[in-house]
């Protein structure tokens, strides 16, 4: 099997990259070769046996996408974004990259279908900022997507091609709803959501951390190790039972600020929780407000995806995977 990633040198192409390199598989299946592309070229993954091509390439521009094709990979995993704060702050770039380089590598596929009979799996991860307020507490699979972001009405276009790729044969596509995924390993990051991780990550590691929002803020979470999860079942997943609604909620963890704290302190202690500081940000609170609180994902749990069911255990996922379980 012959795997694209694009975006592989985000975190979550990072994960996904190494669990490819040290199973040598995707699922059940062998890999024996890997496509991994990114604004800036990405690392070869240590200990892959197989062919690895690494390109730095920018997917607004229309000439990289039949780059990224030149092998035809079997499975195409379509991470790269503009994250939301900054597709808010930039509307051009948001739209140039999100939404116009989404759609040159769909029509790219397209084009090899038409004169080649080409139909990869195409795997595009989406996001709950799709919907936007007025939100019920929980939402279900049927609720309609009226996002209130620039990067919400990008994905959301983004998963209407994709469902119209799809019907037309050209690829065997499923866009995934990714929950906020919290803890976010590294530096943070241009997204409104990044302090969700911050005040968890940078305690943990004894640093401060600032908390621009209230504590009474709920949202929907998974760990990076669920993403990984995610995005393996999706690429390798019978989509039959899926039928022409290929856009997924992905299952996580609703919890408000102040109940992300309270696992901190159970597993850290009040030393830990001493060290977020609270300084309100209009911009964000605006963003979040509009961001759903949970979801009731039974499509997606009815299909075989699996995430955390506390953020004490997202909590420790972070400290195994990241800090060599230990605090």
């Amino acid at each position: 099997m012959h795997v694209l990633i694009i975006g592989a040198s985000g975190m979550i192409g990072r994960k996904l990259v190494g669990a490819i390199a040290r199973s040598g598989r995707l699922g059940t299946q062998k890999v024996d070769r890997l496509s991994l592309i990114d604004a800036v070229t990405p690392e070869k993954p240590a200990g892959f046996s197989g062919a690895v091509t690494c390109l730095a390439l920018d997917i607004s521009d229309p000439r990289a996408a039949p780059q990224m094709l030149a092998h035809r990979p079997d499975v195409i995993v379509h991470l790269a974004a503009i994250v939301s704060g900054e597709a808010e702050q930039d509307f051009d770039k948001g739209y140039r990259v999100n939404l116009d380089g989404t759609r040159y590598l769909f029509d790219a596929v397209r084009q090899l279908s038409q004169t080649h009979g080409y139909c990869p799996r195409l795997v595009f991860t989406s996001s709950v900022a799709v919907f936007g307020a007025p939100v019920p507490d929980e939402i279900d699979d049927t609720f309609l997507t009226a996002p209130l972001t620039s990067y919400g009405t990008q994905k959301a276009i983004g998963e209407l091609l994709l469902q119209d790729y799809t019907r037309r044969g050209f690829f065997d596509g499923l866009a995934i709803r990714l929950p906020t995924i919290c803890i976010r390993p590294g530096l943070p990051n241009k997204a409104a959501s990044g302090f969700f991780s911050g005040i968890l990550r940078e305690p943990l590691a004894g640093k401060p951390a600032i908390l621009p929002v209230a504590d009474t803020v709920r949202h929907w979470h998974a760990s990076p190790r669920a993403a990984v999860g995610f995005l393996v079942h999706a690429a390798t997943m019978d989509l039959a039972p899926v039928g022409h609604r290929r856009a997924l909620n992905m299952p996580g963890v609703s919890a408000t600020v102040a109940e992300q704290i309270e696992a901190l302190r159970r597993i850290a202690g009040d030393k830990a929780v001493a060290l977020i500081r609270r300084e309100p940000d209009a911009e964000i609170i605006r963003i979040v407000s509009n961001w759903p609180r949970g979801f009731a994902a039974d499509r997606a749990l009815d299909l075989g995806f699996r995430a955390e069911t506390s953020f004490d255990e997202i909590i420790r996922i972070h400290i195994e995977d990241e800090m060599g379980g230990q605090l």
